[in-house]
């Protein structure tokens, strides 16, 4: 399975982890010239070589012009006329991570930020994890200020090289395609870290609510390692906080921070293949000989609309020689004592037996096929080195009909106008 393993053994900031997830491509230096191309008013991309403790790697840097800026959010009309609190994601101004926020930033809620986000030429997916990420510290401080999300206005996560910051991020999560991220227990810092309101215990309060469920710790660095904003990429990202596994690398990047420590002050990212352990389901068995075809058809139309994964009867010899069958249910583990209810409701057995099994499984996607018949739904299967992909039935049986074409005849125009798309 295609891993994307994230060490934060020195927290996580999002110009540490941008600078490691560049380092995993084959051109780096190219995907920087398309992120200075998205447009992004005033933001300008830089990737620079880096080295701490004897360790080479990058830092990304995000450069903005303040005018144009301002221009754009007014471009958006996002400029707000009541009084709010000063709300920002907690970021230390003079912490070892991300860039000195010494601008003016405008504030801007979630409103604004997804008047910007529709603005950017990137994939629809890819916005929706922009603004994910960007609710997530919405949330954060709601919590933490004690205000409605809808309230909440951002300083220096709204400022544009912070919307630059999440939305590169967002973009290489897309361009790697892992399968699964995994992450290193967070190291969060100690120390404290200033502020709009004052000075903070390190990790800022927001962060430390982003980070609930998250297996963190305290090292001897006394400084901010942790980022709200690189707390809520993590959690958006991320679907297992864990020691690193058995992974076979592919590649290995190193993102720099600004400060120095005794320790490397990097974040690693190792992207490579690790082995897929099967989960479990589990298999319900019954025989049944004194069912109608019509009753048993309609157990197993209620059971596939309870969740069965799957359904079906095996002709089977029963005692007293009797013909019978027996009705295989696969469930998963937590539906079992519905689906047990279920089968012993809909059907006319006196027992059930129960196996849980292993279950491997291909990665399954569906995308849509243009063509000048309509929409056809394409489900694509991969893993264990296996590829296959087919052409949804129901979609193909519909222009069949319509047109008074074979399958055949209809699976060939779709394949075409798939080519010619390309």
């Amino acid at each position: 399975m295609k891993t994307l393993y994230i060490d934060c053994a020195m927290g996580a900031a999002v110009d540490m982890l941008t600078a490691a997830l560049l380092e995993l491509l084959p051109d780096p230096d190219g995907f920087v010239e398309q992120l200075n191309g998205l447009g992004i008013p005033g933001v300008v991309y830089r990737l620079e070589p880096s080295v701490k403790c004897g360790i080479k790697g990058s830092h990304m840097t995000v450069t903005v012009n303040g005018e144009e800026e301002q221009a754009f959010f007014d471009a958006l009309h996002a400029a707000h006329h009541h009084d709010h609190h000063d709300h920002h994601d907690g970021h230390d101004s003079d912490h070892h991570h991300d860039h000195d926020h010494h601008h003016d930033h405008p504030h801007s809620g979630l409103h604004e930020i997804e008047h910007i986000v529709e603005e950017l030429p990137v994939p629809a997916a890819v916005k929706g994890d922009i603004l994910a990420v960007y609710r997530l510290i919405a949330e954060a401080e709601s919590h933490v200020h004690g205000e409605p999300v809808e309230q909440i206005h951002f300083h220096e996560v709204g400022a544009m090289d912070a919307v630059a910051d999440v939305t590169a991020v967002c973009l290489l999560m897309a361009a790697i395609g892992a399968e699964q991220v995994l992450a290193s227990p967070v190291n969060v810092g100690g120390g404290t870290v200033k502020c709009a309101h004052g000075v903070l215990p390190a990790p800022a309060p927001a962060t430390e609510y982003l980070l609930r469920g998250v297996p963190v710790f305290s090292g001897a660095v006394k400084s901010e390692l942790c980022t709200p904003t690189g707390a809520a990429l993590l959690k958006h990202f991320v679907t297992r906080f864990c020691d690193r596994p058995v992974l076979t690398a592919q590649a290995v990047g190193y993102g720099m921070g600004t400060k120095d420590f005794e320790v490397a002050n990097c974040l690693r990212a190792t992207l490579g293949e690790t082995e897929q352990k099967p989960g479990t389901v589990t298999a319900l068995r019954c025989n049944l000989d004194d069912m109608t075809a019509e009753d048993l058809s309609f157990a197993m139309e209620r059971l596939f609309a309870l969740g069965a994964r799957e359904a079906f009867t095996v002709p089977v010899g029963m005692k007293k020689n009797r013909a019978g069958l027996l009705l295989v249910v696969v469930c998963d583990n937590e539906d079992r004592d519905k689906m047990v209810r279920a089968i012993f409701r809909y059907t006319t057995t006196l027992g059930v037996r129960e196996y849980v099994t292993p279950r491997y499984t291909l990665r399954r996607e569906i995308c849509s096929v243009e063509t000048p018949f309509g929409t056809v739904r394409k489900k694509t299967a991969s893993g264990y080195g296996a590829t296959r992909c087919k052409y949804e039935y129901d979609d193909l049986a519909r222009i069949a009909r319509e047109k008074d074409l074979t399958l055949d005849e209809v699976r060939k125009l779709v394949k075409d106008a798939e080519s010619d798309a390309e």
